[in-house]
């Protein structure tokens, strides 16, 4: 349980009045179900004509408080009795008993309503931290982690959390309340009785944590199973077109099924083991009333204590008020040993540290120019046995448009990822302006450079919502401004709701051609000094291709650009042309200048002519 409560000194802290006010409400329900109870022992009295004595008046500090008070409750029933008879006393101690248990469940209510905003508040900032997480963790992160795992820790696991812990807040912090208020009676009424209660308790308590402790590791490899389950559903989703191509449905089902069946057989063992909660509490609290009546009454009938039979029944009513909310906590502490469990896998990905952090005093770039650097950079992939790059030096002028070429995984998407730092360096250095990127805050860095990838990334929202996608306060003029440049405004303008056209999911609504230019819009719009474009045009049919790279024109007029590109056409007009092999450049200058050397670019050039 020493996680449970790490968990709560970390999310609690700023829902502490709702806390407090809870806990409040809840000791005043207890105290006021041991007084409503203990209405019940002078009713019996006075039904079986236990007490014969005749009670005086006491004066409050002339005897010990608690024989004050019980002497004049007495005494002013004596009087209720002689005044109105035996009958309308009965009445009325059973009114109270009726007042009593309103104000003792209004106070429950109130208890509840208070623990409520800090259940769901805490939810909702786990969400809100594991969402901001892994918006935050580099690319590095997902290329080792399952994306469906990562999801699933995103849902799966914080709803687990949600279901078993936060839900089980109400009775913890409740129970244990009316647990310590109603053992204080039964302690008040007899201490030899409570103290073999005492000795019963521990052995249901070691009982109900073994059965715990196993629970949380099977709901562990249960929620790890799920994270199989849903990569499965993640890639095949995102693969449809492929397992339909190759006739490949057959064996991805199979594969779901596989992992679908241990996902099964793991949930029934969890929910077995849950679905023990009850009835062992159940047989551990009749167990413990059977040898407390027995142990009891064998005082009485001793003589050993000076229990009455109404005295008795008093104190097996408080203890019978223990046996749910005791339960209740076997309950939770079941529960929360799942969702524990869940809280582990959700903590891994909290816990994970992002490696492209901003210095702690970054430098800014003054008088910027745009002149980029690489110095003898290599890189490997994080687990990666063999660097990708290796000790490449290049140097784009201010303004300049330089190209990648080569074939493909000889590291020219790479080094464009390097320059934003999506992944840091291992060796060498890339610099901006004679600056390190390293040496930078990572939002300034990026906010220089625009990105037009070969997979045109979209979001399910409207044109005008992914145009101005990163760019605050922009107007409609510049908008489709910014669109006509790109050679979208024409198709934007012809769909149903023009700018506010919905484009669903990654933008499926659309060409090729059309997504593309859409993303040029979103380059241009943000107006970027430093562009890369990765292969943007090498997906496209000749005539969006002629749209496009009219646009990419357009957009890297007066910027540095850094080009990949596998359409060797496309860049002829670079000022600077460097080809890549295994990781390294092995040989540069413009397009004439490579076809004059006959070496890898002119090969190149030769394949790619018909």
């Amino acid at each position: 349980m020493d996680e449970f409560w790490k968990m709560l000194r970390r999310f609690v802290p700023p829902y502490k009045k709702y806390l407090v006010s809870s806990i409040f409400f809840n000791l005043l329900g207890a105290l006021l179900t041991l007084f409503s109870f203990a209405l019940v022992v002078p009713i019996l009295e006075i039904l079986f004509k236990v007490r014969e004595a005749t009670y005086v008046y006491m004066a409050p500090g002339s005897a010990p408080l608690k024989d004050v008070v019980i002497n004049n409750i007495y005494y002013y029933i004596q009087v209720s009795i002689e005044d109105f008879g035996g009958s309308a006393t009965l009445a009325m101690l059973a009114g109270l008993l009726v007042f009593m248990t309103m104000l003792k469940v209004g106070s429950s209510y109130l208890g509840t309503y208070f623990i409520i905003p800090l259940r769901s508040g805490i939810v909702r900032d786990i969400r809100n931290y594991v969402y901001d997480k892994v918006t935050e963790l580099p690319m590095g992160f997902f290329t080792s982690e399952r994306k469906g795992d990562v999801i699933a820790r995103m849902t799966g696991d914080v709803s687990g959390i949600e279901v078993s812990i936060m839900t089980s807040l109400d009775m913890l912090f409740k129970n244990p309340i009316i647990i310590v208020v109603c053992i204080s009676g039964m302690i008040a009424i007899s201490w030899q009785l409570t103290l073999f209660v005492f000795i019963m308790l521990p052995i249901a308590g070691l009982v109900i944590g073994r059965v715990g402790r196993r629970l949380k590791h099977d709901t562990g490899e249960s929620q790890n199973q799920w994270g199989i389950l849903m990569s499965t559903i993640e890639e095949t989703l995102g693969g449809l077109r492929i397992i339909k191509a190759f006739n490949a449905e057959g064996k991805m089902r199979n594969r779901f099924h596989s992992e679908n069946q241990e996902c099964y057989r793991l949930t029934n063992r969890v929910w077995r083991r849950q679905s023990l909660a009850h009835p062992v509490s159940e047989l551990l609290g009749t167990l413990t009333i059977a040898i407390l009546l027995w142990f009891g009454g064998t005082l009485i009938l001793s003589g050993v204590s000076s229990l009455n039979a109404a005295d008795f029944i008093f104190y097996m009513v408080i203890f019978y008020n223990i046996i749910a909310p005791a339960k209740d906590l076997s309950r939770a502490a079941y529960a929360i040993q799942s969702g524990l469990a869940s809280m582990e896998r959700v903590d891994m990905l909290l816990q994970t540290k992002n490696p492209i952090a901003s210095p702690e005093n970054p430098k800014e770039i003054e008088n910027f120019q745009g002149h980029i650097r690489y110095e003898n950079v290599s890189f490997a992939y994080p687990n990666g046995a063999e660097s990708v790059i290796k000790e490449v030096s290049l140097d784009i002028p201010a303004g300049a448009t330089v190209a990648l070429v080569g074939q493909s995984g000889s590291g020219k998407s790479t080094m464009a990822d390097l320059l934003p730092r999506f992944y840091d360096v291992n060796g060498g250095s890339i610099t901006v302006d004679g600056v390190d990127v390293r040496d930078m805050k990572v939002h300034s860095l990026r906010s220089l450079m625009g990105n037009v990838n070969q997979e045109a990334i979209l979001f399910n929202d409207s044109f005008f919502n992914n145009i101005t996608f990163g760019v605050e306060h922009a107007t409609a003029e510049q908008v489709i401004e910014a669109a006509k440049i790109a050679n979208a405004h024409e198709f934007i303008e012809a769909t149903e709701h023009g700018y506010q056209t919905n484009i669903g999911d990654r933008g499926c609504r659309l060409s090729g051609g059309q997504r593309q230019r859409v993303s040029i819009a979103r380059a241009i719009l943000k107006n970027p000094p430093i562009l890369i474009l990765d292969e943007a045009t090498s997906a496209l049919d000749s005539e969006s291709e002629h749209l496009v790279q009219e646009a990419l024109e357009r957009l890297m007029k007066n910027r540095t650009t850094l080009v990949i590109a596998h359409r060797l056409s496309t860049i002829k007009n670079a000022d600077l042309i460097a080809v890549m092999h295994e990781g390294r450049i092995v040989e540069s200058g413009t397009h004439d200048e490579l076809i004059a050397l006959n070496r890898y670019y002119k090969r190149l050039v030769d394949m790619q002519k018909f």
